[in-house]
């Protein structure tokens, strides 16, 4: 028997349960790991709270790093004994143990710890996919404005380097002076505390009027007009999830006077296949090792603290990566 976070309907962090389970071996396309990190995201409580429904009762986590115990038929490219890191679907890395798809499960280099394995995949994947594959017309260019809200948070600080490798200009919002400093000393060219100031006239301010090629929005509700209104003409906004709540409807109409462009992108989508995982994976692990991203685990709590680990989460008392230790 292992351990293991369940949900058995949704609600607040009292909603996560620690439980013993079974763990059995892993079938065809599958791997078992056991966990030394579990990575603590925001889309956990989009899980817990039923904005994203799952079918209860119901495991939570979607990022992870240990080492693999078993493999199913199929499956080529791990063996037990490998160190190993992933992020995926369904959620379940709030675990001692697991099996999941060996698809989105990558070998984990050597020189990189459990914790920061256990932090850097779903955040460090999708900022991967945001800069890399989510782009406005014409692709990014070094010295083009971009805007990135939360940005000093775990997929924030990311970002702020990943852009900065680029030569991109990032602007950067924050919700305190402490913050906003963070984000500059990762890497952002800009930073905007949003609690005293206007973000929409600031972005206005630096850009000289000209606004940004492309906003990536992970707030939502109450950033999304803002956020298109800071965009250039041909500008794209990226809404990649919703911390505020979703996005409202809205008309087309909306767009046309300067021809911009909305997405909702997942990582999921792109992490389809194996290959698509390994190529993206390659990527990351290439930053990490030149030196142009640190992974900042700032956080660390045991497994059976998770409900306060998800209260610090919510009430944005994390900065930076935050891991659970089973």
């Amino acid at each position: 028997m292992k351990r293991a976070i369940r949900i058995h309907s949704p609600g607040g962090p009292e909603a996560l349960r620690l439980e013993e389970v079974s763990v059995g071996m892993p079938g065809p396309g599958e791997v078992r790991i056991r966990h030394h990190a579990c990575g603590l995201n925001f889309i956990d409580v989009y899980y817990r709270s039923g904005l994203y429904p799952l079918d209860m009762p119901a495991g939570i986590g979607m990022e992870g790093a240990g080492v693999v115990e078993a493999v199913g038929e199929g499956v080529s490219h791990l063996q037990p004994g490998d160190r190993a890191a992933y992020a995926c679907q369904p959620p379940g890395a709030y675990s001692t143990a697991r099996v999941l798809p060996a698809k989105n499960v990558v070998r984990l280099p050597d020189g990189v710890d459990f914790e920061t394995g256990a932090a850097m995949m779903l955040k460090g994947l999708t900022v991967q996919y945001l800069l890399r594959r989510t782009q406005p017309q014409g692709g990014l260019q070094p010295g083009d404005f971009v805007l990135f809200h939360a940005a000093a948070g775990g997929v924030g600080l990311i970002a702020c380097q990943w852009a900065r490798a680029m030569g991109l200009q990032l602007i950067g919002t924050a919700g305190s002076p402490e913050k906003c400093e963070l984000a500059l000393r990762h890497g952002a060219a800009h930073a905007i505390d949003y609690r005293r100031e206007d973000f929409v006239a600031r972005v206005a301010e630096i850009t000289g009027g000209q606004g940004v090629k492309v906003v990536y929005d992970s707030v939502g509700n109450d950033t999304f007009a803002g956020s298109l209104q800071c965009l250039r003409p041909f500008g794209l906004l990226a809404v990649f999830g919703s911390s505020s709540g979703p996005v409202p409807p809205f008309g087309l109409q909306l767009l046309a006077a300067r021809s911009l462009y909305v997405s909702r992108p997942t990582l999921f989508t792109h992490l389809a296949t194996r290959e698509a995982t390994q190529e993206m994976a390659d990527d990351l692990f290439g930053m990490v090792a030149r030196g142009d991203i640190r992974i900042p685990v700032e956080r660390r709590y045991p497994l059976a603290e998770a409900v306060q680990a998800h209260r610090d989460l919510e009430a944005r008392l994390t900065t930076g990566c935050s891991v659970l230790l089973p």
